[in-house]
């Protein structure tokens, strides 16, 4: 007896083992992947910056180096007041200009006198980096920092002297104020300037002055969870425009090669390149003013919504992160137009994206991978990050169609690539089944971490997603549905341009 059931437990395991090895496997990653940090800042999809400083009390952009630090001096400076503006508006961190080109430092810091420390305010005794970092944990935001890689005032700027000095304050920054998210590196090196209380012009060989590689290995020490942004990297891109736009063809990858800090190459910043050999996706910077620092001249230019709703859809729809600057006035305080304009954003935004209408509601597809339940096409609409569909490596096209269970009025999708395993869509449309006929709404090239479609309402039982070109098997995770309010700049029919969509 004992030997028949030794047999079956033999023949069980053995069938066991049979029936996990004709699993599929998933899909191995296709060309460079993001790191898990910048899947994290991915994921943030719209933050702000706060440009403040000495700029801030003399009216102009970029400091010349040569103010007295008794200029600073916010009688009313709230960094609480900051970031409940930031997370009210639905931001998810801020970044702040610790240090901009005039080189004055809003931190005590011991490498140098000119900062906060010989000013008026709080008679030397306050750190604006500080109270910044603490008003962001308080409000459950992300705080990041921005350090010039150019100093207008200091007297060694451009020896090798100066690279010493500006490792020791980022090394400042980096070690006395809690986890950083994101360390901004301004691509603005070499000018004219105050250096050292002279006026003349400074000239540096961006490709090897600043020596990056070893200054990036700092970030990495002290704060190995943070991004670093300029113009190559190493995590993420300028877009190569302060206007907040992305191309409609955004890729993830950029090739670095011949690509340095300070030297930026625009014909691919805005989309990178399609075989690039690294993950370094486009981060989108633009001001809701037309300047970077409060000039009380500009109160009238504030972006309107549309404006910004604008920016969104070319930003966040486009595969990039969204930095808006919101500048603190010289009462230390961001602006109450400012303020309001930012709430009346996020009601749009919350119109814009109140109910996704695809969520939980039944998918088919034309094929998934090894009829494995595993990536199933219902996975696209479970509000799981982690599970996406997928098809066999031989298939690079392919349809989804989403059944909204009646008919139902739609005018955005919402899609997203499990980035994890590389970024493969080069083309796709969106069908809506009307009348018993598959009409074209819209198509888009690349797809990314997120992209986002508008086209004029349509009322419709099903929408179909056609993937129809790819470089690998698609992997898609997410797709969501949503009937927005109509807009007055997108209502004259079917836009099939990809300069909007």
């Amino acid at each position: 007896m004992k030997k028949i059931l030794l047999g079956f437990a033999i023949i069980f395991s053995s069938l066991l083992l049979i029936s996990f090895s004709l699993k599929t496997d998933p899909p191995k990653p296709y060309g460079p992947v993001p790191s898990e940090r910048q899947i994290k800042h991915h994921k943030m999809e719209y933050y702000g910056f706060i440009h403040f400083g000495m700029n801030t009390f003399t009216g102009k952009q970029w400091g010349y180096g040569d103010d007295s630090p008794d200029t600073f001096n916010p009688k009313h400076l709230d960094c609480r007041q900051w970031a409940k503006v930031a997370k009210e508006a639905g931001m998810t961190g801020l970044i702040l200009t610790a240090k901009h080109h005039d080189g004055f430092c809003l931190w005590p810091s011991k490498y140098t006198d000119y900062s906060v420390k010989n000013s008026k305010w709080k008679n030397g005794k306050g750190d604006v980096v500080k109270e910044f970092v603490e008003a962001c944990k308080e409000y459950g935001l992300k705080a990041g920092i921005y350090l010039s890689p150019w100093d207008r005032h200091s007297a060694v700027y451009g020896t090798p002297e100066y690279i010493t000095y500006y490792r020791n304050q980022l090394r400042e920054l980096l070690t006395n104020y809690g986890d950083i998210f994101e360390v901004w590196f301004d691509g603005a090196n070499g000018g004219t300037g105050y250096y050292g209380g002279k006026k003349k012009k400074i000239k540096i060989d961006n490709k090897t002055y600043y020596d990056w590689p070893n200054t990036w290995k700092i970030v990495r020490e002290l704060q190995p969870g943070a991004v670093m942004f300029s113009d190559a990297g190493p995590d993420l891109r300028w877009v190569g425009n302060e206007n907040g736009y992305a191309d409609a063809i955004n890729w993830c990858l950029l090739d670095t090669v011949g690509i340095y800090p300070g030297m930026p190459n625009h014909k691919f910043l805005s989309k990178g390149n399609e075989y690039g050999n690294k993950w370094i996706p486009a981060e989108c910077d633009v001001s809701i003013r037309p300047g970077w620092f409060y000039d009380k001249k500009q109160n009238k230019k504030v972006k309107s919504v549309e404006h910004l709703l604008k920016i969104y859809y070319r930003s966040v729809g486009r595969n990039s992160c969204l930095i808006l600057n919101v500048p603190p006035d010289e009462t230390g305080k961001i602006n109450k137009i400012d303020v309001d304009r930012l709430k009346e954003f996020k009601t749009a935004l919350d119109k814009e994206f109140k109910t996704n209408l695809a969520l939980n509601k039944n998918v088919s597809a034309s094929s998934y991978r090894g009829d494995d339940s595993r990536f199933k096409a219902s996975n696209i609409t479970d509000g799981d990050y982690d599970s996406y569909w997928a098809t066999d490596d031989s298939v690079k096209t392919g349809s989804l169609t989403i059944e909204l269970g009646g008919e139902t009025e739609v005018n955005r999708v919402v899609l997203q690539e499990y980035i994890k395993l590389g970024q493969r869509v080069d083309s796709f449309n969106i069908e809506a089944l009307v009348n018993g006929n598959w009409e074209l709404q819209a198509y888009g090239g690349t797809i990314g971490y997120k992209r986002i479609l508008k086209f004029p309402t349509v009322k419709t039982l099903k929408i179909r997603i056609n993937i129809l070109k790819a470089k690998a098997c698609p992997v898609i995770n997410n797709i969501e549905l949503y009937h927005a309010p109509d807009d007055a700049y997108y209502s004259k029919g079917l836009n099939m341009d990809h300069s909007y969509n």
